[in-house]
């Protein structure tokens, strides 16, 4: 039985494993490793300190489908839709510029529910807090190391965080790479931006009528919404009664790239600053959590798109992720499909 380690376990990495398990059934061992504490990514949903407030998504807010992809991931929009984890967006999208006949759809649970349906239904193994730092080659297989703990071996690997993570990996990828994968993979750039949550009590009620808000005249934030309306629309309104609201804030990618070398605790107040302008009666949170996304979106992917990048045949090992295609719900699910084909030619 091969031995397969998926590294992240976001969008790309739990589909990945889902599809893999759906073609390869029992004749593969699928492990998913992610250095942070949960699963998620960047569809992240974050839970308030305090239970009395809703949680909050500080990373992808909703999922939008265009007809093309409505039509030729058609099986994926299903299944989410099917099982309660996707439902249409009904609320009102301040300062949206959309194409009329693209779909928006939200998450009851948060956005990160959606990576838990296919990591759950793929029946990996899963670790968190295990950090890959090297991948050495050993014949047939990979050495993996890991931050705390000891290698493992394996026998295919699939790489899908952020680029510049995949470049600094000790051992033998950097070897391996072609001169001209080097200067694709050098050539890939991520916007960065800061998102705040702030978590409210239960008698509190806003009065403006949007659930989201684009703003453009603000030098600081770009977006804000109330994550509990979000996900209220509708038949989940029943899920969690006497819960408070949460509201959520991300920069612009100007602001997020001119302080991005900046801890967040020093950020937190100028954006509260500028929220409190565009907002001045907003009452006072119980709670709030700062999140700086070096790696928000993809700006430059690898060019053409080709949903993964190969490193080595054998032992395989392949990268992924919104790099190789672009960055939402769709980008992510051509690339999981992409390297499903890299690796059942493989195994």
């Amino acid at each position: 039985m091969s031995r397969v380690l998926i590294v992240g376990a976001g969008l790309t990495g739990s589909l990945c494993a889902c599809l893999l398990r759906r073609e390869l059934q029992n004749k593969v061992q699928i492990v998913v490793w992610d250095k942070a504490r949960g699963s998620g990514g960047r569809m992240s949903t974050s839970r308030p300190p305090n239970p009395s407030s809703h949680s909050a998504d500080l990373g992808a807010q909703y999922i939008t489908a265009t007809p093309a992809y409505a039509q030729s991931h058609h099986s994926f929009y299903s299944e989410l839709l099917s099982s309660g984890v996707l439902q249409p967006f009904h609320g009102l999208i301040e300062g949206l510029r959309q194409k009329d006949d693209s779909k928006n759809y939200m998450t009851p649970l948060g956005m990160c529910s959606v990576v838990k349906h296919f990591l759950s239904e793929s029946g990996a193994e899963l670790f968190f807090e295990h950090h890959v730092t090297g991948l050495y080659r050993r014949g047939a297989s990979w050495e993996v190391q890991r931050k705390a703990g000891s290698s493992e071996t394996f026998d295919a690997v699939v790489l899908t965080m952020p680029v510049p993570q995949i470049l600094q990996l000790q051992g033998d990828v950097g070897q391996l790479l072609s001169v001209q994968q080097r200067q694709q993979l050098d050539g890939v750039v991520y916007s960065s931006r800061f998102a705040v949550a702030l978590f409210f009590p239960p008698d509190i009620v806003f009065s403006f009528p949007w659930v989201a808000r684009y703003v453009t005249d603000n030098p600081c934030v770009c977006y804000v919404a109330v994550d509990s309306r979000k996900r209220n629309t509708g038949q989940s309104a029943h899920l969690c009664p006497g819960l408070g609201p949460s509201l959520v804030v991300h920069t612009s990618v100007p602001f997020g790239l001119e302080h991005l070398e900046r801890d967040k605790e020093d950020i937190q107040p100028i954006i509260l600053q500028e929220l409190h302008k565009l907002l001045p009666d907003l009452p006072q949170p119980i709670s709030i959590k700062c999140q700086k996304w070096r790696y928000s979106q993809v700006l430059t992917s690898v060019p053409d798109c080709p949903g993964q990048m190969t490193i080595l045949d054998r032992p395989l090992l392949v990268c992924g992720g919104d790099a190789f295609s672009h960055s939402n719900f769709d980008g992510c699910v051509e690339s999981a499909l992409s390297v499903l084909s890299v690796l059942k030619a493989s195994l």
